[in-house]
Order: structure tokens, then sequence, then C-alpha cells
């Protein structure tokens, strides 16, 4: 069995215009419901296997307070270019991709890409996954690569913890 956890990074800044999306920082907001949403998940579900991050500042800095709440070193958070893309294309792909001998991972990326995947691979319907949001989905296969439509586990979003 193999479970996913997909986190939506958490609320960015448009603060500083000259500065490229994939440079985005996060804002406070952010900042605060990753920390929020990070130590709920910390101690309500087993710390996932493998932390996945977009390159994105955005994503990473996000992905980087997850590792820090669960006590997941920071040094082992893999970045993937690839999922800094706002198809669910790459995310399958690294999802598909992963390495058999982890049984849970959790990835952080983006928007678009996120609600089409959580909707194809879940079995719960969700109209749209929020700044923060983290859905876990899981599948009956054993293998990464074989997985097909699994069950929606857990849909956590900031505002259930406000």
């Amino acid at each position: 069995m193999k479970t996913i956890y997909i986190v939506r990074h958490a609320k960015s800044s448009w603060k500083y215009t000259s500065v490229k999306d994939h440079d985005r920082p996060l804002k406070e907001r952010g900042i605060n419901d990753a920390h929020l949403v990070s130590k709920y998940l910390a101690k309500n579900i087993q710390r996932p296997d493998v932390f996945i991050s977009s390159s994105a500042n955005r994503a990473l800095q996000t992905g980087i307070i997850f590792c820090e709440n669960f006590g997941y070193p920071m040094a082992n958070l893999k970045i993937s270019k690839q999922l800094y893309s706002f198809s669910d294309g790459y995310l399958v792909k690294t999802v598909k991709a992963l390495d058999d001998s982890f049984d849970s991972a959790i990835i952080f990326s983006h928007d678009h890409g996120i609600n089409t995947f959580v909707n194809k691979f879940g079995s719960k319907p969700i109209a749209h996954v929020t700044t923060c949001g983290v859905v876990g989905i899981q599948f009956k296969e054993k293998h990464w690569k074989d997985i097909k439509k699994g069950a929606t586990v857990l849909v956590e979003f900031p505002k259930y913890h406000k």
C-alpha cells in the first residue's frame, strides 16, 4: 500500500513586483499557515518517507517548514525543477517514478496540477485545493508506477485550524 500527500504551497507574496514568478517568497500568512498545518499533521499522521518540492521558492519554503515540524532532515528534501509546472503531467510522473522502498511521500507543488491530480486519483471530488491545503491519497498498489484510482484519506486546509 502506498500513500501520497500532495501539498499546495502556502500563500505567496506579490509584494515584490520585480521578482520572477519562480522566485516569489511566502507572505507572513503563508508562513503561519504552513506552520499551522504541518504541526497538526506531524501529530496526526506518520511522517512520510520522502519529502519532494518544486524548485519554486514558495513551494520550497513551504517544504522547509514542513520538514522542520515533522523533524525531517532538510538535507534530505528533494528538489524537482519539473514540479514547477501548472499541469498534473510532471506531478503524475514524479509520483509514478517514486522508489518503491518508500511507502509514503509528501510533495509540495502548485495549483492547477494539484487540483487535477487529486480529482483524477482520489475518491473524493475537491473543487479547489487552497494554498497550504493537503490532500492524502492511499493506493492499494505495491508499486508507485502502477497507481490508479486511490482512496482520499485526508483533506486538510488551514481554515480548518483557525
